[in-house]
């Protein structure tokens, strides 16, 4: 059975989403593979605040556009006006959902609570990336943030999802906000509703609601799709694009920050031996999975951990190369033996690890089991949850985890790196380490000037590809479809926009 077959197989015993009985008109209902952890996820709290922002509730002092380039939001000027501190003087006018101004004050309370470990909306990732040392007023239009270390990425850090600006809460607006929408109601796992805020400062919204609902598999969520149940689906299965397209439908796709790479296992069992981490790397064909998996919709081989041609991209080519690849398993130590290598006396094994909320994702690891079995090296495969995959690796109980991340969130090279790669960095489950590494991306974070920062990024890319320290596979184009009618949208390539006040739904 095809890995395709198996797929539609699968999406009869899936999970079924709660979804709305029927469309109104005017509401616009979003299908996605992850929803709110909490009746009322705090934006704050953990990658809420990509929700939040997304369906146009809640909105930063600064936002990245659609060309990666930063812009004021909520702000109307950012200033440095020393190494450490920064002036951010708010626009005119600006109010919560519940009609009350937004002052200086206002945003110091929902920053501060990302700080504070005993406040619910405590997020010690959103804490690091700040690295406050205090903040403070100067009238009830400027924020002043003093910061600990001079830190370059500042102003970017600002456009962070989860920075989002809030107000007193109350029963009618437990997400007081500022944005074209009104949070209304979460069910965990399943649902999250917006309603228009009709005193939005730019305009009406163009929607009278919008409703996300959440399908884990996005095979489920294309046969809602195609049933009439919701509207829109975000993250479409890329084999099934062009079809879908011919039925009518409308298909949105653009280049994205997105990579899919595999995260090491840098302390137990073969991929310690940064040898064996190259020759893996060297076995994958990497356009070969792009031409089978994406099937059509873009999507670049990768080099490097950014899309080439793009911000901050060193000019690092993808190789595919099986004969050096098993020369560099011969000076690792292994031995060929009846067609499989042989390691320590036992065969050379290889366990990915991987979650099936991306469609990309299983037939990548599939095909990248293939390579490697054409070199001669076994492994297996593990697709569970994400946070389950992401334990194992921390256990040992795994040598390759493939994932995929937006590599420029707040379009800022140095914050995601420094979580996946960084010694201490909290999404390095591979426990990878490098001294020099560690120093380079330090040394990104206090360089204010432009050209001084990319050469250090591009030693940062170098140093990567030539330690293997986390393999890329390939950059990604975002698929979405949506029923005709839908306007005001387009693929932001951070994937953290969606939803204006401009967007709207004509069924």
């Amino acid at each position: 059975m095809s890995l395709f077959t198996r797929l539609a197989f699968a999406t009869l015993a899936a999970f079924t989403p709660v979804l709305p009985a029927a469309a109104q008109d005017g509401s616009l209902s979003i299908s996605v593979t992850f929803g709110p952890n909490a009746e009322v996820p705090d934006p704050r709290a953990g990658y809420n605040g990509w929700m939040s922002n997304q369906t146009g509730v809640t909105e930063t002092l600064m936002g990245i556009n659609y060309d990666m380039n930063l812009y004021p939001r909520l702000a109307k000027s950012v200033d440095q006006t020393g190494p450490t501190t920064w002036r951010v003087t708010l626009r005119d006018d600006l109010h919560f959902h519940d009609g009350t101004a937004v002052t200086s004050d206002a945003a110091i309370a929902a920053i501060a609570a990302i700080s504070d470990a005993d406040h619910p909306a405590h997020n010690a990732r959103i804490a690091k990336l700040l690295d406050l040392a205090g903040m403070s007023t100067d009238g009830d239009a400027v924020i002043v943030f003093e910061t600990n270390a001079p830190n370059a990425a500042f102003p970017w850090t600002l456009s962070e999802p989860g920075i989002a600006i809030l107000g007193p809460v109350s029963d009618a607006y437990p997400i007081n906000a500022t944005g074209p929408y009104v949070f209304r109601e979460a069910i965990p796992d399943q649902l999250y509703r917006a309603e228009a805020n009709p005193e939005y400062r730019l305009g009406t919204p163009g929607l009278e609601e919008v409703r996300v609902v959440v399908s884990g598999d996005p095979a489920t969520a294309a046969l809602a799709f195609e049933a009439g149940e919701i509207d829109m689906v975000v993250n479409y299965p890329e084999a099934d694009f062009d079809r879908i397209k011919e039925t009518g439908a409308l298909g949105f796709t653009a280049p994205t920050a997105r990579l899919y790479f595999y995260t090491v296992n840098a302390t137990t069992g073969p991929m310690v031996n940064p040898l064996i981490r190259k020759a893996v790397s060297l076995a994958i064909d990497r356009q070969g999975i792009v031409d089978t998996v994406l099937s059509g919709v873009g999507g670049v081989p990768a080099g490097t951990v950014y899309p080439r041609g793009k911000s901050w991209a060193a000019d690092i080519d993808p190789a595919y190369d099986p004969a050096q690849a098993e020369a560099l398993l011969t000076q690792a130590g292994a031995t060929k033996e009846g067609g499989r290598w042989m390691l320590d006396g036992a065969p050379l094994e290889v366990n990915i690890l991987t979650y099936a909320s991306r469609a990309a994702l299983p037939p990548t690891a599939e095909l990248t089991q293939a390579f490697l079995q054409q070199i001669g090296i076994s492994s297996s495969i593990r697709v569970g949850e994400y946070g389950a995959s992401n334990d194992a690796l921390a256990a040992g109980e795994g040598d390759l985890f493939l994932q995929a991340w937006v590599m420029l969130p707040q379009g800022d090279p140095g914050s995601v790196l420094e979580f996946l790669v960084k010694t201490d960095g909290g999404s390095n489950a591979g426990k990878y380490s490098n001294p020099d590494l560690d120093a380079l991306l330090d040394a990104g974070r206090v360089t204010f000037d432009q050209a001084k920062r990319e050469k250090i990024y591009d030693q940062v890319q170098d140093i990567i590809a030539s330690d293997t320290a986390l393999i890329p596979v390939f950059h990604v184009s975002q698929a979405n479809v949506a029923k005709a009618g839908l306007t005001g949208y387009k693929v932001h390539p951070t994937e953290t926009y969606w939803i204006t006040h401009e967007t709207a739904f004509t069924k």
